[in-house]
Formats: structure tokens, sequence, C-alpha cells
């Protein structure tokens, strides 16, 4: 389904305004916990857990947590527990939590706007190298995450992060998540707007603040002033971008209600335009309704798309200005299309202040604690202390004097990152699979690995933008039915009957560029190990079948079902 910003697509059907009886919306009166995570919400606040593990389990150790603590309230901070080894995928929806619960946790690291020193980095490298087993992922979410945490050194960490000016504070939980922010914000040299401060602002003053640390479910935040339009604004919550007003000049254009998972839906726009100044207390207005009118009485109807589909755009917009800013806001223009098709600011590319920045891609965000230690270290031998991580799962290098970049660029390929990566390993996004996740029922990230390296021997002169996104479930983490193919982990058989592990296949999905959701074609399922052999067939006939400058998106909207299979 193709769409414009002016009029965004949606999978999912708009209700007649006025369906709140029944679902659990406190501004109408409805207060009662209607269940299991509403009711353990009530009786005690997720931001009160952090002393219970302070003073109680990290001393008395894993046994001694409470239920609702260890798989509710200790994710507003960040902390859920990993998947058991061994337990395969086809248990996934089987077993009890208590039995898929490993006693080891994984831990995210917040990181607003993605911005982080040197310092910061080889912090986290440190606490990965010695509490973590060396693990870390860059998310497509600009944090990093942490795996095999003991819960007897969860209050080591925090003081080491905190101490540097990080934290885990509502890192996960039905609050507002990290603020994802532009990765050149304040730098790049074709910024509409820096949208910094109202990142900070918001930061400072309502994350970790109990005004809205009951939400009926997660809330992601969006805030970009890039032309390239890089914090996939179209499927957060509340997205902040970047837009100059005929009268007023830059500021930025309102879009509410995406999300993915099993029931995607793309953003609507307001058609509000908002000065830098006002955009903490139009997100809270927003958070606001999502607090007072979003449904609780349903997990899988709690996220604010769902209300958003009720009311539509307009309903929306009035009652954010009549109930919570008590003003009406300034009518604006849509963005215009994204200046690039890639989003991720990999490459060399010169700053506002003549310096330079260096994008570079680790392969489906994986990395370790040994090597974020010497990614810090490279940059502050070049004369950097700042770095950004990206949502396309890479991180950047700022500041670099244009003399420096060539020994920069050398030190990262020694790593094995690459500045100038094949569009395989440019494109190809994996969430955290079966390794670590509950949730999971395929493996993703060493699959995606070796995808990248299979596509790169195979297809060594294909250079077109292309996105492989691979999702362990259907909860859409790696953004499965935004790519280009999109890959959904399930049990499928083989060519002998035997079930292994596999993927449904989403093809032509996009973001930017006529942003909508990939098609399925009935029955069109591949196991991993012949992932390889499908992704070059089909990329072979897009070749062969494709228009002049026709996008693979495109083309996979109008191809046979011969050709996608």
């Amino acid at each position: 389904m193709a769409a414009t910003p002016e009029q965004p697509a949606t999978t999912t059907p708009r209700r007649k305004a006025g369906r709140h009886r029944g679902e659990g919306q406190w501004a109408v009166g409805h207060h009662t916990p209607l269940n299991g995570n509403e009711q353990f919400k009530k009786d005690d606040d997720g931001l009160n857990v952090r002393t219970r593990i302070e003073t109680i389990y990290s001393k008395r150790g894993f046994d001694s947590i409470d239920p609702n603590d260890l798989r509710g309230r200790m994710r507003w901070w960040g902390l859920y527990t990993q998947r058991k080894p061994g337990i395969d995928g086809g248990k996934t929806a089987i077993l009890e939590p208590e039995e898929l619960d490993d006693k080891y946790f994984m831990l995210r690291v917040r990181i607003d706007g993605g911005r982080l020193t040197t310092a910061q980095l080889r912090v986290i490298g440190e606490i990965s190298q010695e509490y973590a087993r060396g693990t870390a992922d860059i998310t497509d979410r600009q944090n990093i995450q942490l795996h095999w945490i003991r819960i007897e050194d969860v209050p080591a960490i925090w003081e080491k992060l905190e101490a540097v000016g990080l934290s885990t504070t509502e890192a996960c939980g039905d609050c507002p998540r990290v603020i994802i922010g532009s990765p050149v914000a304040g730098i790049a040299a074709d910024e509409i707007i820096d949208g910094t401060p109202a990142v900070d602002e918001i930061h400072d003053r309502y994350i970790g603040n109990k005004e809205f640390s009951n939400l009926p479910r997660k809330f992601k935040t969006a805030i970009s002033g890039s032309p390239v339009q890089d914090v996939v604004h179209e499927i957060n919550d509340i997205a902040f971008v970047g837009v100059v007003h005929p009268e007023h000049g830059p500021g930025f254009d309102v879009w509410v209600g995406g999300g993915l998972s099993t029931n995607p839906r793309l953003a609507e726009r307001l058609g509000a335009w908002v000065p830098l100044d006002e955009v903490p207390d139009v997100w809270a207005g927003v958070v606001g309704i999502f607090r007072d009118y979003g449904y609780r009485r349903l997990r899988t109807r709690a996220r604010l798309k769902f209300l958003m589909a009720d009311w539509g755009p307009a309903k929306f917009r009035q009652v954010l200005e009549d109930e919570y800013l008590e003003r009406p806001l300034i009518d604006g223009p849509a963005p215009e299309q994204p200046s690039s098709r890639w989003r991720d600011h990999v490459g060399v590319h010169q700053q506002q202040d003549g310096r330079f920045y260096v994008g570079f891609a680790p392969r489906v965000g994986r990395v370790d604690g040994s090597t974020l230690a010497k990614i810090a270290d490279l940059a502050a031998a070049h004369g950097s202390d700042r770095l950004r991580t990206t949502v396309e799962q890479k991180m950047l290098i700022l500041d670099v004097e244009q003399d420096q970049v060539d020994s920069l660029v050398t030190g990262l390929e020694a790593l094995d990152f690459q500045v100038k990566p094949s569009p395989f390993r440019r494109g190809t996004m994996a969430c955290t699979g079966i390794e670590f996740c509950k949730l999971a029922i395929v493996e993703t990230k060493a699959r995606g690995a070796s995808l990248i390296d299979e596509l790169e021997r195979r297809m060594p002169e294909f250079d077109e933008p292309l996105t492989i996104n691979i999702n362990g479930c259907p909860n859409a983490c790696a953004r499965i039915q935004t790519a280009d193919i999109g890959l959904k982990g399930q049990l499928v058989l083989d060519a002998d009957g035997n079930q292994v592990e596999g993927y449904q296949v989403h093809l032509g999905g996009a973001l930017g560029l006529e942003a909508g959701f990939g098609r399925k074609v009935r029955g069109l399922k591949v196991t991993s190990a012949e992932l390889p052999d499908y992704v070059e067939r089909v990329l072979g006939r897009f070749q062969a079948e494709r228009e002049d400058g026709e996008r693979f998106a495109t083309w996979a909207a109008r191809a046979s079902a011969e050709s996608l299979s």
C-alpha cells in the first residue's frame, strides 16, 4: 500500500469515534485494572522497583525476585529476563514464562538521540567485558543492549553508567522509551533545524517522572530536523519532522499513531506546525492523551495507533488543543520527500563547521565490548570525542579533521567496519532472535551476518539501495513490514517434510519514498538454509525485469507471484 506524506497508508480500519465503553480508559472513568499488567502497575509504580533491586534482589539473588517485578516492573529500568539456552523455537508459545526465563538479564542502555561521548562508549565496552560476557548489540532505536547480566551486578553497572551520564531509566516498560533523534543533529550541513534542545528538554522534564510512568503500553518518540528523515518517523507513536513554514520558518510537522508488530499502521499528520521551544509541551500533551484515553483492557489494543485509528487526526488534534494545550496549533506544511534513499549517514560527510563525520556499518548491529572500547580509542586518537548510533544499527564518529579522515577509515576497516559497505551489509538489519529473546522462534543475528557474506560473494556488482530486515517472531522489532525484503521468523517444512527454522517473506515495504507495507505472496516461505538462494533469485529477477531507475519496492508491488517466488 503506497502513501504520501499528505495521507499515509493504514492497515487498521478507522472505527467510529466513541468506542470507549469497556476499554479501560481513565478519562472516561474506567480505573479498575482489567488485566494483570494493569493490576501490577496500579499496585506499585514500575520506577519504584529500583530500590528493591538495590537493597534486596542484588543481595539475595535471582530467586528472591517477586514475579511481578521480574516480568513486569524491572523493565522500567531496562531489564528483561533472557531466554534459557537450548529451548527451540517450537516451544516459545507453549512454555510458561518461568520455563523460558534464564537467571540472566538483557540490559538496555538508553541513548537518547543516539549521542555518546568516547568516555561513555568506553564505559559501555568495559561493562560488557566485565559483566556481560563481552556481548553488545546496537539496536534499531539507537540503544545498546547487553546480555548475561546477573542481578547481583546491576547496582554496580548503574553506578558506572551514571558516572558518565548514561542510564537505563525507562529503557523498557509501559512508559516513554528512548527518544530517537537525528544522529547528525546540529552538525549536518543540510539540516533544516536542530531538534537536540527538544530531546534534552523532554528527557529532563519527563523521563523518570511518575506523571507518565504508567501508560497503557510503550510510547515511542522520534525528533529530527534532517531532510534525510532519518528517524523512521512514520512508525513512531509521535514524531516531529523538520519543515520550513512559509511564514514562521523552520519548525516541526507532527505525526501521531505509527507502529508495527502484528497490526502495523503508519502515523498520520496532525497538520500542525510546532516551533522548537513548543515541542516538549506538544509531546507531553500527546503522551497525556495516551495515558488518559489509551485502551488498557487488552494488551493487543493498548498502543496509541489503535486510538488514532478510532479517532482520526482531526479529533486527536482537537482533543490535544482543547484539553491538553488549551490553545490552537498553527497549521503547517507537510515535509518534502526525503533527500536520500539511504537514511543511515554511512560514509564520509562534511559538517557545518568544515570538519567531517564518518558513518560505518557493523554487521546487523552485532559488536562486542572489546570492539566498542577500540572504537572509542580510535575516535579519540583522531581528535573526536563524539559518536552517534543510528536507527539502522550503524555508528558515526563526528568532528574529524580532513587530514584525519583517511587514517580513521583505515582504522575502522581494520576492525571490520565498512565506510563504503555493500548494499547488503548496509541494508541488512536483524533483531535479537532466539539466542536471547523469549519471544523468538528462529535465529537472526548469525543468519543475517552469513546472508551478507553469501550475497556479497554471489552478487558483487549489485549496487542498488536495498533493505533486508530479519525478525525472529511476528512482533517486527526489526521492521519487517517496511523493508524491501522483510523476513518474519517461523517454523516451516523443508523439502523432506521436516520442521525447520525459516521465514515468511514480505516484499516491497518502504519508509520515506512511497511509504507503505510489504506485500505477502500467498504461501511464500523459505527455510533458513534456502535463504541465500531465494534472495539471490528474487534480486536477479528484479534486475532482469525492472524499468529504468525503478526501485525494488516499486518492482515488487507490480511483479508476478512467479517472479517473487
